[in-house]
């Protein structure tokens, strides 16, 4: 029966303290790689060009999302289309955009210098920047290094000088050399040189590099960021898209308001020259028939008619309007222009019909320049204008009729008036005739005059859809590479590659390496432990010996309270799971050992398949215990004292035999125990493997205690695993385990934490 009191147990068995003991003894490999790691770091940060963020903020003025223009703002701003922040921010986006920006700044022509080891950004170091004439139209170019004269402020490329400021021709095609506003002069002036890049490609690389979005779902209010090794020009290149944004924006105004004020200038110089007709027609009917004043009844006829031929007029004016109206729809796919004014009409529907294909025409105008003409957003908008049009022509038809049925209504009440004026002298009806026609042309002239008046006014005060919050500025600090991140992945790959070594060789390698793997898979308790010896010799603890491993011994010596030997109990076994684990060096020291306490012990071999304690201990008694168990021997005969030490005797195995299971159940071997009890203080029996043979099984139910012994690296956990099936079904009485041969890992000496030196020597353990 196994006794509840376990040694103590001298490692640590979990948690952090058993994962710092695996990987403790590599500390030379840690500590070789984090230094390798953290200069590979320090190398890459040296050498690596930084990254820096910009960034600027606008506002857009979006009805939709509470943007609010006053009623001023909104009549200067006739022209102005209602914008959709998510539309804007595509713009912002688009390659038009960029490509005017790579343009004006000139980045067609990157500038760079020769470093100590990376090629070095001149946005700010050059004294100069350049710019072609035809930028669409440049040849790529490859590195044209040029110098520049302080003296003569001329720029010198293959011994040919050029001017600043001026356009001149070169190999290049036409180019201009501009000071640079931004130029930091420094104290190590080297060779420049210049690259020509095409513009769509410039473009789209720094598009790659700019992040457009909103500040919120709610929010007209847009950032826009990018990334550049330069900062400045970073910052350069967001202040000029919002500029070439603002100046887009107010071209495309400009353009609907000259288009308008065209069309009313046009309709004007048509409607004078009829006034003028008519006026002259007045005066000259006046002095042929020499009329100065009208009867007071003709003036009431006439107001009469003056009020009726106001109605005509207007409707006139109205179907003028419906006219232009419907011009402008049904031509609208052969030619531009702008949208006639809807003033005078009385319907509220067609404006606001009017209004919603104007801004889809925009929209579609805008994303035409933008997307491809199959991107699903360009085609809806298209089939949104072909299904207003036939709405705002439905809607002019209708009114129309009813107009004219208002017209023909009015010419009869006309008629009527015009009976009545029969009984007035026959000038003074003619003339009002004529002044009729005098104030219809009239009405008109005033009405295209107010237009005229509000196209000005709109085209001379266009101001952009946005407004500049934040100028563009960048950060400080780069945002890549982050020298903290980048010490922090050298260290942790520093340590994580000796980690993964050793978790590998763990995983690769199926023997038992650490102690608590042991207890993972048996219960048993650990009583000692023996490290690898470093000497050829089997027996490595004598009187006076003060090595590390005698030292073990003697521990396991005293370990043996814990399993209950002592007062009676002296039988142990020393058995293990397979052959090679050193149980014959363990029962041979171990019997050492507790015969230097002068204690009477005796060793019995009972491995009677592969007898190892008679070569150890050189027994030449041709008497074993096979010999005893068959009755060819008395106990006398078969017991040996060793020369090593006077307490410490020995029973060999003995004549080979074929059957020792059988032979070890024929009861002799229960007598031989009984009578060495007598006359022993300490019983040592060694027996084969237990999971090869069964011999061990059958000793151990006569036995005190079972000391089982595993090998470091040598013991498989699938040994282990066997044994732990078998004892499902057989056990081994008190067991307690020796942990035997621990070599050193990594790079520490095992047994030197305890002040121990071992001997020299080849590592070799004896079986």
């Amino acid at each position: 029966m196994q006794n509840s009191t376990k040694p103590p147990d001298t490692t640590q068995n979990g948690g952090i303290a058993q994962i710092i003991s695996r990987y403790i003894s590599y500390w030379p490999l840690f500590a070789g790689l984090l230094i390798l790691g953290i200069a590979s770091a320090w190398i890459y940060l040296r050498y690596t060009i930084p990254v820096y963020e910009s960034s600027a903020t606008i506002l857009l003025k979006d009805d939709t999302k509470g943007m609010d223009n006053s009623e001023m703002m909104a009549s200067l701003n006739l022209f102005g289309s209602k914008k959709i922040v998510e539309n804007e921010i595509e713009v912002l986006r688009s390659r038009t955009l960029m490509k005017d920006v790579v343009k004006n700044l000139g980045l067609y022509a990157p500038i760079y210098m020769d470093g100590k080891i990376n090629v070095l950004s001149a946005y700010v170091l050059s004294p100069v920047r350049i710019f072609l004439k035809n930028p669409d139209s440049l040849i790529q170019q490859d590195k044209v290094y040029f110098s520049y004269d302080e003296g003569t402020k001329r720029v010198v490329i293959k011994d040919q000088q050029y001017p600043v400021n001026q356009w001149v021709s070169s190999p290049y095609g036409q180019i201009k050399f501009t000071p640079n506003k931004e130029y930091r002069e420094i104290a190590d002036k080297k060779s420049f040189f210049f690259y020509l890049v095409n513009v769509k490609a410039m473009a789209n690389g720094y598009l790659s590099l700019l992040d457009v979005s909103p500040a919120s779902k709610l929010a007209t209010v847009v950032t826009l960021r990018t990334y550049d090794e330069v900062p400045e020009r970073g910052e350069d290149i967001l202040d000029e898209l919002i500029t070439v944004y603002n100046s887009s924006a107010i071209n495309d105004k400009n353009k609907l308001a000259a288009n308008a004020l065209s069309f009313v200038e046009d309709r004007l110089h048509f409607v004078v020259a009829e006034l003028d007709s008519v006026e002259t027609v007045i005066q000259k009917y006046k002095s042929d028939k020499g009329i100065v004043d009208i009867s007071e009844q003709g003036k009431l006829f006439l107001q009469s008619v003056e009020i009726n031929d106001q109605k005509v007029s207007d409707i006139s004016v109205q179907l003028s309007i419906l006219e232009q109206i419907e011009k402008y729809v049904r031509d609208k796919d052969q030619k531009s222009g702008i949208v006639p004014s809807t003033g005078g009409l009385s319907d509220a529907v067609l404006p606001q019909l009017l209004e919603k294909l104007y801004n889809t025409e925009i929209q579609y105008e805008r994303l035409k320049r933008t997307t491809a003409e199959n991107n699903p957003i360009l085609i809806s908008l298209q089939d949104q204008i072909e299904k207003i049009k036939p709405g705002i022509l439905e809607n002019i038809r209708n009114q129309r009729n009813n107009l004219e049925a208002g017209k023909a209504n009015l010419a009869s009440t006309s008629g009527r008036y015009s009976s009545m004026l029969r009984a007035i002298p026959q000038k003074e009806r003619e003339l009002l005739e004529i002044s009729r026609q005098q104030s219809i042309k009239n009405n008109i002239y005033t009405f295209l005059l107010q237009k005229r008046e509000e196209a000005a006014l709109s085209f001379a005060s266009t101001v952009p859809d946005s407004r500049l919050v934040d100028n563009a500025e960048s950060y400080k600090n780069p945002v890549s590479p982050k020298s903290n991140l980048v010490y922090g992945i050298a260290c942790l790959l520093a340590l994580s590659i000796p980690v993964g070594f050793v978790s590998l060789k763990e995983l690769i390698n199926k023997k038992i390496f650490f102690r608590s793997e042991i207890g993972d898979i048996l219960s048993f308790p650990v009583i000692g432990e023996i490290a690898q010896d470093a000497s050829k010799n089997a027996i490595v603890i004598g009187d006076g010996e003060r090595s590390f491993i005698a030292e073990q011994f003697r521990q396991i010596r005293t370990s043996l309270s814990y399993l209950g030997l002592g007062s009676g109990k002296k039988k142990i076994l020393v058995t293990s799971s397979i052959s090679g684990e050193g149980k014959s060096f363990i029962t041979s020291n171990l019997a050492v050992s507790l015969a230097l306490t002068e204690k009477k012990v005796i060793m019995v071999e009972l491995d009677l398949r592969k007898p190892q304690l008679g070569k150890i201990f050189n027994d030449t008694n041709k008497f074993g215990i096979s010999d005893f168990l068959k009755g060819k021997a008395t106990k006398e005969k078969v017991i040996s004292r060793t020369s090593v030490n006077p307490h410490l005797y020995l029973i060999s195995a003995g004549t080979e035999v074929i059957n020792p299971s059988e032979l070890l159940l024929n009861g002799k071997l229960q007598e031989l125990l009984s009578y060495l009890e007598t006359t022993y203080d300490f019983i040592l029996m060694e027996s084969g493997p237990v999971n090869a043979v069964t011999d061990s099984f059958i000793i151990s139910n006569l036995c005190d205690a079972t000391l089982f012994v595993i090998r470091h690296n040598y013991t498989s956990r699938e040994q282990l695993m066997i044994l732990k099936d078998h004892l499902k079904v057989r056990e081994l009485n008190n067991p307690g385990i020796i942990f035997n041969g621990l070599k050193s890992v990594g790079f520490s000496k095992y047994g030197s934490e305890y002040g121990y030196v071992e001997s020299k020597g080849k590592k070799k353990q004896v079986v």
